[in-house]
């Protein structure tokens, strides 16, 4: 088992109200994105959204590992006010915009964008310079 800082390419910030890393295309990166998440919604004092974003961002972390090539993105964005959410984008470097399907009891994956819809308050994905981002955002617990 490797440390975080063995599998995260580059950490950007991790300080201010946002908190960006870059893992490599490799299995342990969701265990990485997993931690990364964790630690720093502990150091915003957001510890109550700590296993649900960790959740989702592992479903978008394996998508990416399973349909991209090329490092992965992992962007965190504090709430701001009483009314704010946590907006988490994970990005990656194919175009095509994930597809939401749904999958039948048999099956052994698909169901991570249907529990990334589920559990978000509003979900979606955008186009990047060179592939896409999928974001998604948690209310914060009043």
């Amino acid at each position: 088992m490797g440390s975080l800082a063995w599998e995260v390419i580059g950490v950007f910030d991790t300080e201010g109200d946002c908190a960006e890393w870059t893992f490599p295309p490799e299995p342990g990166a969701v265990r990485a994105a997993r931690a990364a998440v964790r630690g720093q919604l502990g150091r915003w004092h957001l510890d109550s959204l700590g296993d649900l974003t960790a959740l989702l961002v592992s479903e978008l972390v394996t998508n990416s590992l399973r349909h991209a090539d090329g490092p992965i993105g992992l962007r965190l964005v504090r709430p701001e006010g009483l009314d704010g959410a946590l907006l988490v984008e994970v990005s990656d470097q194919l175009p095509d915009p994930p597809r939401e399907r749904v999958a039948r009891p048999e099956d052994e994956s698909g169901r991570g964008l249907q529990l990334v819809a589920g559990s978000a308050r509003r979900w979606g994905t955008r186009p990047g310079g060179r592939g896409k981002t999928v974001w998604f955002e948690l209310t914060v617990p009043g």
